[in-house]
């Protein structure tokens, strides 16, 4: 407590401030940490059709917009 203090008075600050500047900082570190995470997404199939097992995403997302204009 004492180094906060004294840190303070270096700083010109409050030691209200100095935890509040602390806290943001834990508060964005965690959430840095967590990063993003996929949910998981099945619908219980049997994979990918035959046609389409050796295919590239290429071609997967071309069979996708079939007919779909553009």
């Amino acid at each position: 407590m004492e180094q906060t203090r004294r840190l303070a008075a270096r700083e010109n600050t409050t030691l209200r401030a100095l935890v509040e500047q602390g806290l943001h900082k834990v508060i964005a570190d965690k959430k840095r940490a967590a990063g993003f995470r996929l949910r998981r997404a099945s619908f219980k199939g049997q994979g990918l059709q035959p046609p389409l097992q050796d295919a590239g995403w290429e071609r997967v997302r071309d069979m996708s917009y079939e007919g779909r204009g553009g």
